[in-house]
């Protein structure tokens, strides 16, 4: 059993980690050329995004350059509603992001109290999001709708490949997803049923530990960068 411990509260609570990835395709208008070009700006030269690096955009500047911006969330919000999720969009933190690919992993270290739903923003850039221990590979384009748990592994991979390797990502290539992301309450009633999550499956554990953590089959682990395996931690 696949296992994340996650701060709830004041204490460490244990649940299963999902491995259901729901996904979808949302109308979302193509951003305006001085937003596009804002973003290539803060990219070449704030973020410097190397091979496999996530990083957080400014937002503030998105909301003063984009009028459809309130569209693109009322979108996301018809989409998660559809799927049992309703009102929870709204109430959760939102941030702007961007990736040159990602390299495997998962974020239940520091995201284990959340589910993620991601809204991308960049046209089809030939990068798939894959979720190894699941199966699951989705093409990345303008409108790709994803909500999976934080616990399951995961990276964005040039769709022909079978991991992550930095060379598919040379510099003279537009590899970049730009990605609005969501974090949304696990423990939120429709977030847990819509992911089939179940809660408290290790107690004891959970009452020894002071930071969240995954486990499989009893130990923790963590992701192997490349191929997306669970590895022990040494």
């Amino acid at each position: 059993m696949l296992t994340s411990f996650f701060w709830s509260g004041e204490a460490i609570r244990s649940r299963h980690v999902s491995d259901i990835v729901l996904s979808g395709i949302v109308d979302v208008p193509e951003p305006p050329l001085r937003l596009l070009a804002d973003w290539q700006r803060e990219i070449a030269s704030h973020l410097v995004l190397e091979p496999g690096d996530v990083e957080v955009m400014p937002l503030a500047r998105t909301l003063m350059r984009w009028p459809d911006y309130t569209r693109c969330v009322q979108t996301m919000s018809d989409w998660t509603s559809a799927r049992g999720l309703p009102e929870v969009l709204a109430s959760s933190d939102v941030a702007l992001m961007a990736c040159r690919g990602a390299r495997y992993h998962h974020d239940g270290r520091q995201y284990g109290s959340a589910v993620f739903c991601n809204l991308f923003l960049s046209e089809d850039r030939g990068l798939d999001l894959h979720f190894p221990a699941s199966g699951h590979r989705i093409p990345l384009t303008r409108g790709t709708a994803v909500i999976f748990d934080t616990g399951q592994p995961h990276g964005v991979i040039q769709r022909d490949s079978s991991g992550f390797n930095a060379a598919h990502f040379p510099p003279d290539e537009d590899r970049v997803q730009i990605f609005l992301t969501w974090e949304l309450p696990v423990e939120n009633t429709h977030v847990g049923h819509a992911l089939r999550i179940s809660f408290d499956v290790a107690p004891s554990t959970a009452s020894q530990l002071n930071e969240e953590q995954v486990w499989l089959n009893g130990e923790p682990v963590t992701v192997c960068p490349d191929s997306g395996r669970w590895c022990p931690i040494d």
